[in-house]
């Protein structure tokens, strides 16, 4: 998936994640749903916190690719539980592929999202010069 978002051919939004291993010091890539809410640009992880979360903790700073466009970004975890169950709500009721492995469904009230967040990492990110 990650090779055909870096070509431009991807369904929903797919864009390629690419962090540095913060153990290995090499460059790793993996597909991400972007999301937008409220002007602000989110990454979630809804398999919870898989390698890529661990890395993008350590370095802060990626690179997201979507088609030819590629931005450098640097990421920040959102740790206020509120803002992350509405950002994981969202990204629920817009990415249908990843419903099986969240607990919540779309139509769940904001309560279900904010009793799980912790199990999803939501990372908000601006693009760096």
């Amino acid at each position: 998936m990650a090779w055909l978002a870096r070509r431009g051919i991807t369904p929903g939004g797919v864009a390629s994640l690419t962090v540095v291993g913060r153990t290995s010091g090499e460059p790793r890539t993996v597909p991400v749903t972007p999301i937008a809410v409220d002007g602000i640009d989110y990454l979630v992880a809804p398999y919870g916190p898989v390698a890529w979360v661990h890395n993008l903790r350590a370095a802060r700073v990626a690179t997201l690719q979507q088609g030819r466009r590629m931005q450098r970004i640097e990421a920040r975890e959102v740790t206020d539980a509120a803002t992350a169950a509405r950002v994981l709500q969202r990204y629920v009721q817009k990415t249908p592929v990843v419903r099986p492995v969240v607990a919540a469904g779309p139509e769940e009230p904001l309560e279900a999202f904010e009793a799980i967040v912790a199990e999803h990492p939501v990372f908000a990110y601006d693009v760096s010069a």
